[in-house]
């Protein structure tokens, strides 16, 4: 049995799918309100709440496979609630500043949940995806509204990740041999900047969609609001205040591992351009 946590979100409900089409085996996708999950037929919804570990004792039964994100809950409860179950392997998604800003608050917390995963005596594979492609969502109300889009650092380009790329290695590390005890840094197949995310969206949608460059200072002010002054501050120095080679580097992990290249982009805005309307 394989449990994939998350199994509504931007990477759960991709891997969801994944593991279904190649007929993975018994699996059950874990979620906050199972009578909205429109998981294929034959996926078992289970519902529970990362901040209550208990509730995810239930999901676990049975299970020898879990599909983990980092930070979503008390990890060190629910790696052990894991351990307790039976699991034998978790693939976790971390994040790539671990290795490019260990500095960082926010990646000295996913480093910490890695070092909980590798101490549990489970087996672990560990994915460090560089920033998401679905991030792009923060602009859908202006777009929406026929508003400017205004993000700083217009002309950095990150190599952004397709969600669904993330999702796909982790089937792989999940189903395949060879993966248990290794750590793959994940990133897009070319880097692409705020201004053309905006452009990839505009030509998805078919019209204009104004971008205006801001100061670091005015969005500090929007991100603060959502993820605290440390977090801001950590979002503004991954997305351009602060990259390094490490950073910008486009990796072939994902055509390695799969055997298929990385998503770009505007595939992503392509797929989400219903989002935008």
């Amino acid at each position: 049995m394989i449990l994939v946590t998350g199994a509504t979100g931007n990477i759960g409900s991709a891997l969801v799918r994944e593991l279904h089409l190649c007929g993975a085996g018994p699996l059950r996708g874990f979620t906050r309100d199972a009578s909205r999950a429109a998981f294929p037929e034959g996926v078992e919804a289970v519902e529970g709440d990362f901040a209550v570990p208990e509730s995810l004792r239930p999901a676990l039964e049975g299970v020898r496979s879990l599909f983990l994100l980092s930070r979503m809950g008390p990890d060190a409860d629910i790696l052990s609630a894991a351990r307790q179950a039976g699991v034998e392997h978790v693939v976790l998604v971390s994040s790539i500043t671990v290795q490019t800003h260990p500095h960082l608050g926010p990646a000295g917390e996913n480093l910490a949940v890695e070092r909980l995963l590798k101490d549990s005596d489970m087996a672990w594979t560990i994915l460090r995806p560089t920033q998401f492609a679905s991030n792009a969502m923060m602009w859908a109300g202006p777009i929406r509204n026929r508003a400017a889009v205004r993000a700083p650092y217009a002309d950095t380009g990150l190599p952004t990740i397709h969600p669904a790329d993330i999702a796909s290695v982790a089937r792989i590390a999940l189903t395949e041999p060879g993966h248990r005890g290794r750590t793959y840094a994940l990133t897009g197949p070319e880097p692409v900047t705020p201004r053309q995310q905006v452009e990839a969206i505009a030509a998805a949608l078919g019209r204009d969609v104004p971008f205006v460059e801001t100061s670091r200072q005015e969005a500090r002010a929007q991100l603060a609001a959502v993820f605290g002054e440390e977090g801001a501050d950590a979002v503004l120095d991954v997305t351009g205040g602060d990259v390094n080679d490490e950073l910008l580097a486009v990796r072939d992990t994902m055509s390695r591992v799969t055997g298929s290249p990385g998503r770009p982009f505007r595939r992503w805005a392509e797929e989400n351009a219903h989002l935008f309307r």
